[in-house]
Parts: structure tokens; C-alpha cells; sequence
């Protein structure tokens, strides 16, 4: 993230996406696939990682092998076969949702993944409870734990939707965009813009 300064002075955080470009892998249509779709590659990939299938399908759209394809059904646009989609589609002002997985933060307790505050002090014999769940269940009513009940577990690595980032400036040479606000996931991790 970073931040920018308007005209008056006020200071907005916002983040650097580099957006494309991206070329057009394949187009669906209702009459040869069932559906209508676009499907879209980012990312150089280097030739020896890749298998004879992929280097086939990319050749047919007249492009190196790609990373990254995603495809985004009920897409209609006059996009062709080997065409770029560069950030020329958006514009200062619009609005934008952003998808992407956050950053994993692996097996955590209930103290960080929930925010429980844990036992606190330390008296009465106490041994290492401080950041301990506490009790979990009910012993003979309902003699079992609840599902959807908080505990320790793997936090973070989730797949997150950030909707309604406006666009504050657009970088056509560079193929940037700066929104407003974070996006999901770490410096580097490839998300998805959807207008």
C-alpha cells in the first residue's frame, strides 16, 4: 500500500495494482461451448515448465505461454482471439471490486484467530492458561461441542472479496491502476478485477 495527496491536502491510502496485460486465450460462444465466456492469460511462463497442450493452446491465440488464465463467463465484448486487455477499459472514478486469498497466517490459537482475551492474570495455580480457550461444551446437556464453535485452527488463506475500491488514478504506460483502500493478499499475488 501507499497513500496520495489530493489538491486540498488530504492524504488517501490506496494500492498499486499492475493490471495486464492480459491477452485473450480462447472466447466461448453459446454455439460451440454452451455458454459465453472469456478466457484470459497473465504472466510469462518460462518455456521448459510448460507441456505441449499448453504451448498448443497459446499458439493458436499467437502467444507466449502464460502463468496465470482465468476465464469470466457471461462476458460479452468484442474481444478476438489474441487480442490485449490493458487497463484502457478503466477509468478514473469508476468502481471496482477486487478478489484475491489473504495471506495465510498457518495454525493459530484463539487469542489471535478470535480475539479472546485468554485468562489474564496468572493466580490460584494457575499454569501457562493465559492464552488457553477455556471450556468448550456443556458436560451432560448437550454432551457434545457445538459446530461453527470458535477454536484454534489455520487462519488466514482465505479467498476475499473487496467490493466498491474507486479507481483514483489510471497509468495507461505502465499499465497501472491505483484504488483506494487494500486488497487481499501479499505484495506480488495476482487478484481479480471485476467492474
Amino acid at each position: 500500500m501507499t497513500s496520495i495527496f489530493s489538491q486540498d491536502g488530504k492524504q488517501t491510502a490506496c494500492t498499486i495494482i499492475e493490471a495486464g496485460p492480459c491477452i485473450v486465450t480462447q472466447v466461448k460462444t453459446t454455439e460451440t461451448d454452451g455458454y459465453n465466456a472469456i478466457q484470459i492469460a497473465y504472466g510469462d511462463k518460462n518455456e521448459k515448465h510448460t507441456i505441449a497442450a499448453e504451448k498448443n493452446h497459446f499458439a493458436k491465440a499467437n502467444t507466449a505461454a502464460k502463468k496465470f488464465i482465468k476465464e469470466f463467463r457471461n462476458y460479452y465484448t468484442e474481444k478476438n482471439l489474441g487480442d490485449a486487455i490493458t487497463v484502457d477499459i478503466f477509468t478514473e472514478g469508476e468502481k471496482v471490486d477486487v478478489v484475491g486469498t489473504t495471506k495465510g497466517k498457518g495454525f493459530q490459537g484463539v487469542v489471535k484467530r478470535h480475539g479472546f482475551s485468554g485468562v489474564g492474570e496468572q493466580s490460584h495455580g494457575q499454569h501457562d492458561r493465559q492464552r488457553a480457550p477455556g471450556s468448550i461444551g456443556n458436560s451432560s446437556d448437550a454432551s457434545r461441542v457445538f459446530k461453527g464453535m470458535r477454536m484454534a485452527g489455520r487462519m488466514g488463506n482465505d479467498r476475499v472479496k473487496v467490493k466498491s475500491l474507486k479507481i483514483l488514478k489510471v497509468f495507461p504506460e505502465k499499465n497501472y491502476i491505483l484504488v483506494n483502500g487494500s486488497v487481499p493478499g501479499h505484495n506480488g499475488a495476482i487478484v481479480y478485477i471485476q467492474k
